[in-house]
């Protein structure tokens, strides 16, 4: 399987389980991370950036004051693919909250 083929329901499931705090929504996976303070979320989103582009794949996020909401689906395919797990793995690895 490519990295950007769309995964089945069945395909999904047993990736969530090796998720800590996704959720799928609709053709997302879906990711909120709290923070104690303004820069935590700033620094994260950074770090995420740096991980995205090495990645070539973005994901959308929403930035507020001790927040940021990850959404990850892979637009050219309609919904989720391997590489938004891998992205959500990346992610988690990035995290420090």
């Amino acid at each position: 399987m490519a990295n950007r083929d769309l995964l089945t329901a069945e395909e999904i499931a047993p990736r969530m389980a090796q998720l800590n705090g996704w959720k799928v929504e609709g053709k997302e996976l879906v990711r909120r991370f709290d923070f104690r303070d303004f820069l935590g979320p700033v620094g994260f989103v950074n770090r995420i950036a740096a991980v995205a582009e090495e990645m070539n794949h973005h994901p959308d996020l929403e930035v507020g004051w001790g927040r940021v909401v990850v959404r990850l689906s892979t637009h050219s395919s309609n919904g989720l693919t391997a590489l938004d797990f891998a992205l959500a793995t990346a992610i988690d690895g990035v995290a420090d909250v």
